[in-house]
């Protein structure tokens, strides 16, 4: 990922970057709150040696003044502290939970060691404080002493003496929350570029190249519209509405799919229900109809057949029943408009594998492809049975439907493999439920077969520029023809 994938990132789940953010935000503030406030009081020390006559013993006993320090700061901390403090205040509590409340610190360059003491009570904190700091001298005299002698080297003595804190040390609101902000920030984005890394959900041409290769084209890219649920077909859309247009580009892309061929037979799957198969391919027999071309649609979904629905006609004749050999061809075909013919499923068998690559389907798809220009066979989904392979493997190829951020990487990998197990061949791939394009050229959306991404440049985008000078200019030219 690069910095426009990150951007992209952070741009496209900014709700869960928010939300977390929110979150942390609300933690940190619950947490002050619950919190109990802590007060510090705090005591220096000074610890000198003994003043000497010359100038390089002063200067010596300073620096044996300031390695003493350093070791002092340990051992105020220590057990033996801790339990003198303890005994002498008649508290009950185990010294090392006095240990844990006592810090220490050493200025720099200096021989002044500061410690501290934090209690919820500001008295107590200061009581303990100052007992700390007043044990600590007599044990540094005790240990500082050399035995048969009465005066120590080094003394401790306590310049300043602890006072009672106005206000708790802890919790501090303002830090927690800027805190709580920032983390909440690092955390959301960090879970959005997690979420997007492990997210397998095609979204973009280059998901879809990575798993078929550059060599499988994309033929259409059809963009959500929340009028399709009721309305399913383009029936009564206006010829400008956008399911329309990416209808148009899908069946001029097609016809270059084996462009020497004057019948093509081409079998429509998907990796799983609910990718929009049915309604794809009921829509691009009717466009391809439109074109002039004579098209048959077969409902090969002997499982789960919905095409004769979407079409509103009879469903009870049709593919299985000329399997079965009750009727011919011509008298189950269903007219549906010009150039349009279908032809159901007819009654769903127990058996529908077997009845799809027997010879009698292999006859009925021979004299469909003898008497219509395209043949558009509607299968069942790849991955949950093989009825669409086999069929693939008898025909010109697979149109595979590909669900924008449903259909994941490895179920169109998996459905790929289908394919070629039976040799059969993949035309290229159709995207459904797809965001609609932005209006800048470019955008997000055309890179599934309308525009930028997919073999166009600028010059042949609809309506642009350039298109608009080639229409006036060849205009131009057949007016000055015809003068």
């Amino acid at each position: 990922m690069d910095l426009k994938d990150y951007l992209r990132v952070l741009r496209q789940r900014w709700v869960l970057i928010t939300v977390t953010t929110l979150l942390t935000v609300a933690v940190a503030a619950l947490v002050t709150i619950t919190a109990t406030p802590q007060y510090q009081s705090t005591a220096r020390l000074f610890v000198s040696t003994p003043s000497t006559a010359t100038d390089g013993q002063l200067q010596s006993g300073g620096q044996f003044s300031q390695q003493r320090v350093k070791s002092y700061a340990t051992l105020i901390k220590g057990e033996e502290v801790a339990r003198r403090v303890a005994d002498r205040l008649n508290l009950d509590e185990d010294p090392s939970v006095l240990m844990s409340k006592i810090s220490t610190s050493v200025e720099l360059d200096t021989v002044v060691l500061s410690v501290s003491v934090q209690d919820p009570s500001a008295e107590r904190a200061q009581e303990l404080t100052q007992t700390v700091a007043q044990v600590f001298t007599d044990y540094v005299r005790e240990l500082e002493t050399p035995e048969g002698q009465l005066d120590a080297p080094v003394k401790a003595s306590i310049v300043d003496r602890a006072t009672v804190a106005s206000t708790p040390i802890s919790p501090q609101p303002v830090r927690n929350l800027g805190l709580g902000f920032v983390l909440g920030l690092l955390l959301g984005a960090g879970l959005a570029v997690l979420r997007e890394v492990l997210d397998n959900r095609i979204r973009s041409l280059d998901d879809i190249t990575g798993v078929s290769g550059q060599d499988v084209p994309l033929l259409g890219n059809i963009f959500y519209d929340k009028d399709a649920v009721s309305q399913p077909l383009l029936r009564g859309l206006p010829s400008h509405h956008p399911r329309l247009e990416a209808f148009r580009v899908l069946r001029t892309n097609l016809s270059f799919v084996d462009p020497g061929a004057e019948h093509k037979v081409y079998v429509v799957s998907s990796a799983l229900p609910g990718e929009g198969k049915s309604s794809t391919t009921t829509n691009l027999a009717q466009m391809l109809a439109d074109g002039g071309q004579r098209v048959l649609l077969i409902e090969a979904d002997l499982r789960r057949p919905r095409a004769a629905q979407y079409l509103n006609v009879e469903s009870g004749v049709g593919v299985t029943t000329i399997l079965l050999g009750r009727v011919e061809l011509d008298d189950a075909i269903q007219p549906i408009s010009a150039n349009f013919d279908f032809l159901a499923s007819g009654r769903v068998p127990p058996n529908p594998a077997e009845l799809l690559q027997s010879a009698e389907m292999r006859k009925l798809l021979a004299q469909a492809r003898a008497e219509y220009d395209v043949v558009l066979i509607d299968a069942p989904p790849l991955l949950p049975v093989t009825d669409a392979a086999l069929l693939a493997s008898v025909t010109d190829g697979a149109l595979v439907i590909i669900r924008h951020g449903s259909t994941t990487t490895e179920q169109y990998a998996s459905s790929l493999d289908r394919l070629a197990a039976v040799d059969a061949r993949l035309c290229g791939a159709i995207v459904t439920m797809s965001p609609q394009p932005k209006r800048r050229a470019g955008g997000y959306g055309y890179g599934y077969g309308y525009g930028y991404g997919y073999g166009y440049g600028p010059e042949t985008q609809p309506g642009s520029r350039a298109e608009r000078k080639r229409d006036k200019k060849a205009r131009r030219q057949n007016a000055d023809e015809s003068a």
